[in-house]
């Protein structure tokens, strides 16, 4: 598992403690039944502080799924493995 996979998998089950690692890896915002708006914006935020990085309002809305994020976290956070 690739650094930034790993951690970002400890930011969703800070979020979400009651998920397993593979169920983390699949999930997205249908499949998590408490992935609501609130849990969304705690997820930003413990996300933000663990890679260093704004995420910006507007891309948000696109980050529907446990793949999408790490994703973005990729292309934003500094010098990721």
């Amino acid at each position: 598992m690739s650094d930034a996979k790993a951690r970002l998998t400890r930011c969703f089950a800070a979020v979400f403690p009651h998920l397993s690692e593979e169920t983390i890896q699949l999930a997205t915002p249908n499949s998590v039944e408490t992935w609501d708006s609130l849990a969304s914006i705690t997820l930003i935020n413990v996300i933000e502080e663990e890679f260093g990085i704004e995420i910006d309002p507007e891309d948000i809305e696109h980050l529907v799924s446990f793949e999408k994020v790490l994703d973005y976290v990729s292309r934003k956070a500094p010098a990721l493995p």
